[in-house]
């Protein structure tokens, strides 16, 4: 019978994976990933996440009072989003059924659904890891019984959900948002399971200092899962007894790989990081993230895309170089290749990045489609009309156009619209200031233009 305080994560319809043959269940145990067996067990052993995890904070009270209907948990890899689903189905007594979305199907669904209708006196938690590989139909498919209680959902996902989760889904489950362990959570963790004689590696008395421990944390980018594993590998590769040194680590620094996954969330928000820097004119953060997409795999073509949009959008006509540089760096990504193309992409991220900034041509144009979609529709002026063919000259087409450059700095004084609009503002950075004075001096120009010139039609 199942103790209090305990719980049971499989009945007999979802049995657990047996123990192999010829081994004993501690031994299978050994055998587990030493991340695996050093997963907390209640709440208090949790170290991290404080924002979320704290006495006051939302999740603690509906773990404490087991009030709590489905939750999403959203964080990078190894932030402890399994952890925390096991937790909270021990400590509110619950049966836990564990699904992996890219190795389950609509027919393992709809077993555990109705499994869990027929036992409603016993509380069901439904787990289900990268909740963001199932379709449409799959979330679909678990509405109805979250609706009605029959399970209490828990989803993990390293994507953002707001993309990958259904709506309905999305909108009947309370949202957490998991953090990268820091640097320090992640080594005192590391020397927990150091010491840990039952379920770490304390049993082979290795030992290690604060900086081998700090220098492991760093090499894992806050990935708890991995940091743990890495201990593990490197205190099995050492005698007993042995201290662990920084000459330990080196490989695992020499073989580090970022965590940068393209074309998802972690693409989108270094991107994002970049244009925002560059935007912010701040070239050493910008070189930063460039480095970051660059080590991650990033294709060059697609960052030098960026560099030509943020050219107009934000340097502009502050710095109308901008343009012809950024596009000559999207043609030298193509001929030139990695990794030397590397070197143009960072010559235009610093120019970008330190260039005067305007977005004032790029706010004009979105007063201008603003305008289009509000306003009366403007006619285009007799005056200005395309005079070609007899039609449109017995039609009055070009009577009354004046020639600019017949007159002063090519200003002719005539007006381009039936009725005059204001998009375009010039700001004050670098060669933007000289436009705005010159069309101050053209504005006072077109009023004293000179009456009775000869108009052209052209």
């Amino acid at each position: 019978m199942q103790e209090p305080g305990q719980f049971d994560f499989f009945s007999e319809e979802e049995t657990s994976t047996p123990v192999a043959e010829g081994k004993t269940a501690g031994e299978e145990s050994a055998h587990r990933p030493l991340a695996a067996r050093m997963r907390p067990r209640t709440l208090a052993e949790i170290i991290g996440q404080e924002h979320l995890l704290r006495d006051e904070a939302l999740l603690p009270r509906l773990i404490r009072t087991n009030r709590f209907g489905s939750l999403l948990f959203y964080g990078p890899p190894g932030s402890g989003k399994t952890t925390l689903a096991e937790v909270i189905a021990r400590e509110t007594g619950a049966r836990f059924v564990r699904v992996n979305a890219v190795q389950s199907n609509v027919a393992e669904l709809r077993r555990i659904l109705e499994v869990a209708r027929r036992r409603p006196e016993s509380d069901t938690v439904l787990f289900i890891d990268e909740l963001h590989r199932f379709n449409k139909a799959q979330q679909d498919l678990l509405l109805p019984d979250v609706e009605e209680g029959s399970v209490r959902l828990i989803g993990a996902t390293t994507h953002n959900p707001g993309f990958y989760v259904n709506p309905p889904l999305l909108s009947r489950s309370h949202l957490f948002r998991l953090e990268p362990l820091g640097s320090e959570e992640v080594v005192t963790i590391l020397r927990r399971a150091l010491g840990d004689a039952e379920r770490g590696l304390g049993a082979r008395g290795c030992r290690a200092d604060e900086a081998v421990l700090s220098g492991l944390a760093g090499l894992c980018d806050g990935d708890l899962r991995r940091a743990l594993n890495a201990l593990e590998v490197l205190v099995m590769s050492l005698p007993e007894e042995s201290e662990l040194e920084v000459a330990h680590i080196e490989t695992f620094a020499r073989e580090r790989r970022i965590r940068y996954d393209a074309d998802e969330d972690e693409h989108y928000d270094t991107i994002s990081a970049y244009i925002k820097s560059m935007r912010g004119g701040d070239p050493d953060a910008a070189l930063y993230w460039l480095a970051k997409m660059l080590a991650g795999g990033e294709d060059p073509r697609f960052i030098a895309r960026r560099l030509v949009i943020l050219a107009s959008e934000d340097v502009g006509m502050a710095d109308s170089r901008a343009l012809p540089l950024a596009t000559a760096t999207h043609r030298a990504c193509d001929f030139v290749g990695r990794p030397e193309c590397e070197i143009n992409l960072a010559h235009a991220t610093v120019y970008l990045a330190t260039a005067p900034k305007s977005n004032r041509a790029y706010e004009g144009l979105m007063a201008a489609k603003k305008a289009i979609r509000e306003q009366p529709l403007q006619a285009v002026p007799v005056h200005l009309r395309d005079t070609g063919g007899e039609a449109s000259k017995r039609l009055g087409h070009g009577k009354g156009y004046r020639y600019s450059h017949d007159y002063p700095e090519a200003v002719s004084g005539q007006d381009f619209l039936e009725k005059p609009l204001d998009f375009y503002r010039p700001g004050e950075n670098g060669e933007e200031k000289t436009v705005a004075e010159r069309l101050e001096r053209w504005k006072r120009l077109k009023s004293e233009s000179r009456p009775g010139k000869p108009d052209r039609q052209e």
